[in-house]
């Protein structure tokens, strides 16, 4: 106080027990930005997320799960109890079995059974836990992609990444909290909606990045425009939006706010993530990175790059995995395409000590079935029993759990649910899966809907 007059900080610290001070804290961290580095419900053992989604659905009876009775039954109809109320997407539920491809080795201290088409993961097959019981409610692609990215086969719901940054934000301004790429013959049937926001404000949406050059097109300043200019020009767009921000309180205009000073960040620290050329030549080739060279070797080593650099969130889609025919050629070509540097990514993180408290996960939307399609070389997709390998951030490492029947039809033991997946992931990342919540059209949402329990055999 100063004479008869009273000052405003004082009155909001000391009158009414503090409240006033209190509210105008809280309108404080208001305006710190959405993206602002925020606490989960309790402490985490992962900070970081990068998601290997396999699109296409992998076959896990040609790469993790070795069934000897059905290499037994060959050619031959499957029991007539088994195929009762099943749905298939296109076969007749009688066709044939079909015997594994290729061969299965034991590997690592545990005895994981492997295929020989993975010899880069049985290296480090002891820093992972395979699940080989994983189950979900969709047998098409779409809706499939959807309900492991958004917890729904229904378009519009926040994707897994959208629900992480808005509810751990960033530890990088220079870069988007959630990064994307794709490679393989095409992107996603789910499409954009796989990396969505749904009815999350925008500035949770994953943002595509593409495998060389500028991530993002349009990123350099067209020829006339220089740094200068271009800030004046970004310092007066701001002053408007903020005016128009703080009319209507609309979360869109700070996601437009927020989108062109990262566009402006991203000018000088996107070249540098980019050039993979920096990279010592022992660490391309643990990968099989090439340079100027898109590939899904070269994404994941810039997943690596982009995680060490605070990116919260890094999801590469690589859609080839859908062998309807031709399967024996085509997932030999899959798995070289994608082996190595899997492996090499885990192998990378746990050496730098990234590893620990980054939650690494490998799998498609389905598995695929023990029936032939295709001749005598293809299988349909399968929704009953399919595998997901995870490494890092507070998993198990060296464990093979759950169990499929002896022809890999339905899991028999410790059934995982695409629900259950992402209540422990979130776990992980120090979130009460039931508490992480949003508020739209009268009801409170959340990434596992109604359902979900943490698998705690997973965690370490």
């Amino acid at each position: 106080m100063n004479g008869n007059h009273i000052a405003r900080r004082w009155f909001l610290k000391d009158c009414a027990i503090g409240l006033g001070a209190m509210a105008a804290r809280t309108l404080m961290a208001a305006t710190a930005g959405p993206m602002s580095p925020k606490k989960p419900h309790f402490e985490p053992t992962a900070k970081r997320v990068i998601f290997l989604f396999m699109a296409g659905a992998p076959s896990h009876l040609e790469m993790f799960d070795y069934k000897p009775q059905l290499a037994k039954f060959d050619g031959t109809l499957p029991p007539p109890d088994l195929l009762k109320g099943y749905r298939a997407a296109f076969i007749n539920p009688n066709s044939t079995l079909l015997g594994p491809k290729y061969k299965f080795h034991k590997v690592g201290q545990n005895g994981a059974e492997l295929s020989e088409l993975l010899p880069h993961l049985a290296k480090v097959v002891d820093d992972i836990a395979i699940v080989k019981s994983m189950n979900t409610d969709a047998f098409n692609h779409a809706p499939g992609q959807l309900l492991m990215n958004t917890g729904t086969q229904q378009f519009g719901r926040p994707s897994m990444g959208a629900w992480v940054t808005y509810g751990l934000g960033s530890e990088t301004q220079d870069l988007p909290a959630f990064v994307v790429f794709s490679s393989g013959k095409k992107g996603p049937s789910g499409g954009n909606s796989c990396w969505g926001s749904g009815f999350l404000p925008t500035v949770y949406q994953g943002v595509q990045f593409r495998g060389s050059g500028d991530p993002v097109l349009y990123l350099s300043n067209p020829p006339g425009v220089d740094e200068t200019l271009q800030r004046d020009s970004l310092d007066s767009i701001r002053k408007l939006n903020q005016m128009r921000l703080g009319v209507m309180g609309d979360p869109e205009i700070e996601t437009r706010i927020n989108s062109f000073e990262m566009a402006f960040r991203m000018q000088s620290s996107a070249p540098e993530l980019m050039d993979i050329s920096k990279e010592p030549r022992h660490v391309l080739d643990m990968y099989g990175a090439v340079p100027g060279k898109p590939s899904f070797a070269n994404d994941c080593l810039l997943a690596r790059r982009l995680v060490e650099r605070g990116v919260r969130f890094v999801q590469l889609y690589h859609e080839a995995w859908d062998q309807h025919g031709n399967l024996t050629r085509d997932i030999a070509i899959n798995c070289k395409d994608t082996d190595q540097a899997c492996a090499a990514l885990v192998q990378d993180l746990k050496q730098r000590g990234l590893l620990k408290d980054t939650l690494v996960v490998w799998g498609g939307e389905f598995g695929r079935t023990p029936m032939v399609q295709g001749g005598n070389d293809g299988r349909d997709h399968h929704p009953n029993a399919f595998t997901m390998w995870l490494a890092g951030g507070g998993v198990k490492p060296g464990l093979v759990m759950g169990e499929s029947d002896e022809l890999g039809f339905n899991v028999i033991k410790d059934k995982v649910h695409v629900h259950d997946l992402h209540a422990t992931m979130l776990h992980m990342l120090g979130f009460d899966h039931t508490k992480l919540t949003f508020r739209f059209q009268g009801r409170d949402f959340r990434l596992t809907d109604v359902h979900g329990n943490v698998v705690q055999k997973l965690l370490a």
